[in-house]
C-alpha cells in the first residue's frame, strides 16, 4: 500500500515509532 508506506515514512521521520506500530498492526 502506497498510503501505508507514506504513513510509515512520515512516522519514522517524526520519530513516532509507536504511531508507526499502530498503523502497521491495523
Amino acid at each position: 500500500d502506497a498510503l501505508k508506506a507514506f504513513s510509515l515514512a512520515k512516522s519514522l521521520s517524526t520519530g513516532n515509532s509507536k504511531s508507526f506500530f499502530c498503523v502497521t498492526n491495523k
